[in-house]
């Protein structure tokens, strides 16, 4: 029987299997992962794109120990919306971590709406809504 477990001294090849299986239940979206020990990979478009992956969002999230959503400062993900996990074992230390790219952080909505109502001002002035100079019967 195959087995495959996940440790803070798994190597990337360990972890290949699992972080393929997410990268395709996410539709392939790019995913990193790395353990404690070790740098881990990096997944795009349905191949291991790098074997010895580390970034700087990785190494925070396992030296926090929390879930992090952040656009990375640099890196291939740059600017990027992205979430990463800590992989806990069962005394809740981090072991390892997953990240990412987050699609939802791509829809910042109150962002959207803030930079919207600005938008607003600047054109109508301090009233977003000015009132209508048409008469009822043209507005329909």
């Amino acid at each position: 029987m195959e087995q495959y477990i996940i440790s803070e001294s798994s190597r990337a090849r360990d972890l290949a299997p699992i972080m393929m299986s997410i990268h395709e239940l996410l539709g392939r979206l790019p995913v990193t992962a790395r353990s404690r020990d070790y740098p881990g990979l990096r997944i795009e478009g349905g191949k291991i794109i790098e074997e010895a992956y580390t970034g700087p969002v990785l190494e925070e999230v396992l030296a926090e120990n929390v879930t992090l959503r952040v656009r990375p400062q640099g890196g291939p993900y740059k600017g990027i919306p992205v979430v990463v996990a800590p992989v806990r074992n069962e005394e809740g230390k981090a072991i390892g971590a997953i990240g990412i790219v987050d699609v939802t952080g791509i829809f910042d909505i109150a962002g959207f709406m803030e930079q919207n109502a600005e938008i607003q001002r600047q054109i109508f002035g301090e009233n977003p809504y000015p009132p209508s100079t048409e008469s009822p019967a043209t507005q329909r």
